[in-house]
């Protein structure tokens, strides 16, 4: 577990979390109705005081009536509004003392308003997602919501019986009675808010790949109409599995599920043990390939090594891109070296006012970071070497692996690797806006010429599909 825990409110986000205290566990028992969008839920936390007594705490919730909330089992006094549950208990809260918050509420789940349009809950056509990152979760649960504070998850959803239910974590137990089914998901991985992922939609459930013993199991769910499309457009995941639990360390879950939605989402999402795509990622070509590799790698990158706070969404983004690149280059693909140089090239085209380490809010998702972010990996792996640099990476996801972390305890770490100071690389490449130059790499690559990872489906290598 990392030590790199703050507890210092997000700057992004000041409305969103409350670092005074820290949830252990959620237990959500959720009811849903597809047609009217109609959720009731029961939310439980197992929550821990932090140093100081709280007299008062507050949560993040959405536009939903409430109907009870119990602290300890004892009615509080509360008020909801904007978005926050604030609570009174009947009596102060003791520092370091455990304690429970049990929260019932009912209403239609939509969107949370952001810069980015709607985030959280979203009504498909025929059934629901849920795409949280970053203040989304508030649309459908009552939580702590900001990155640092990572909890197991129970999620029991009851619905209609010709709906699949899929949730980041392990099926535990799946029940009919009558025209319902309860499906029951545990995810026991400490996981942030935003990360907790559902997908409700009538879905075909296949496996991916074998595998095998202490492999990990791959699912995935996806309309019926889609399969063969989706057969071909995934057929390589098993194998980036392999290659990035070679290069990042063993996946940090128990499983991963992958959901096709049966419409058009702008990008894919990211949860814990789950990523959602859009049908129009899914062309039977392998058009997305990229993306199917950039969702795998934010298991190590984001859901398991965890960023403190906003502020350095580079370390998600820019280690996903770079799981791009390598994927390519390992499997016949554009090498990450001629890929960072289409980057660059485009990023020399741009403006230049991003502050990679602390983009601030406005920028925190523009392409620029996701590109320049993947640049910056690509210096460092030029800096150290390639045996220094995979050595340097599988570390850092092994050291942290289900922590929190910040992007000066990955400077620090970086430069614990280094044979000569990396100082002034790394500032320039993370708190200076001006774009270095393309970096050279060190020495000769070490990754075989020949693809360790050859491409299936009628020997296409895909070159060209992965560019920046």
């Amino acid at each position: 577990m990392s030590g790199q825990r703050t507890s210092a409110t997000d700057p992004y986000f000041p409305e969103h979390g409350d670092s005074r205290y820290r949830v252990h566990r959620y237990e959500l028992a959720l009811e849903y109705r597809p047609g009217p969008n109609r959720l009731a839920g029961t939310a439980r936390l197992s929550a821990i005081v932090g140093r100081a007594p709280l007299t008062e705490f507050h949560l993040n919730l959405a536009e939903f009536k409430v109907g009870r909330i119990l602290v300890n089992g004892r009615a509080p006094h509360y008020t909801h509004r904007g978005g926050k549950l604030r609570v009174r208990p009947a009596k102060p809260l003791t520092a370091g003392a455990a304690f429970t918050v049990e929260v019932h509420y009912a209403g239609n789940p939509k969107p949370v308003r952001s810069p980015w349009g709607g985030l959280g809950w979203e009504e498909l056509t025929d059934g629901a997602l849920v795409a949280s990152q970053p203040v989304g979760a508030p649309s459908w649960y009552p939580c702590n919501d900001r990155p640092a504070d990572k909890a197991s998850y129970q999620i029991s959803v009851n619905t209609p019986s010709a709906y699949t239910v899929v949730a980041g974590g392990r099926l535990l137990t799946r029940t009919t009675r009558a025209s319902t089914t309860t499906w029951v998901y545990e995810q026991s991985a400490p996981t942030s808010s935003y990360l907790v992922g559902l997908s409700i939609g009538m879905y075909q459930t296949v496996l991916l790949g074998d595998p095998g013993l202490g492999g990990v199991p791959q699912s995935a769910h996806v309309p019926a109409h889609l399969l063969p499309r989706f057969s071909r457009d995934f057929a390589r995941q098993p194998a980036m599995m392999q290659l990035f639990e070679e290069l990042f360390g063993p996946y940090p879950f128990g499983e991963y599920a992958v959901v096709v939605a049966d419409e058009e989402l702008d990008v894919p999402v990211e949860a814990q043990g789950l990523s959602l795509f859009g049908a129009n990622h899914v062309d039977g070509a392998r058009g997305s390939e990229r993306l199917v590799a950039h969702e795998l790698a934010h298991q190590w990158f984001g859901n398991s090594v965890t960023i403190a706070d906003w502020r350095h969404i580079w370390l998600n983004e820019g280690l996903a891109k770079y799981a791009e690149w390598l994927w390519s280059e390992r499997s016949g693909g554009r090498t990450a070296h001629d890929l960072a140089g289409v980057a660059h090239r485009m990023l020399a085209a741009l403006p230049q006012d991003l502050k990679l380490a602390d983009p601030g809010r406005k920028l925190m998702f523009d392409d620029r970071l996701y590109e320049r972010g993947g640049l910056t990996v690509h210096a460092i792996r030029c800096a150290l070497g390639d045996g220094t640099f995979f050595r340097m990476l599988r570390d850092w996801a092994t050291v942290h692996r289900h922590g929190v972390v910040t992007t000066a305890g990955f400077t620090a770490h970086v430069a614990r690797y280094a044979d000569e100071p990396v100082d002034d690389l790394l500032t320039a490449w993370l708190h200076e806006p001006a774009l270095p130059p393309l970096p050279s790499p060190h020495g000769s690559p070490s990754i075989p010429e020949r693809p360790a990872y050859p491409p299936t489906n009628g020997g296409s290598t895909g070159r060209g599909r992965a560019s920046a």
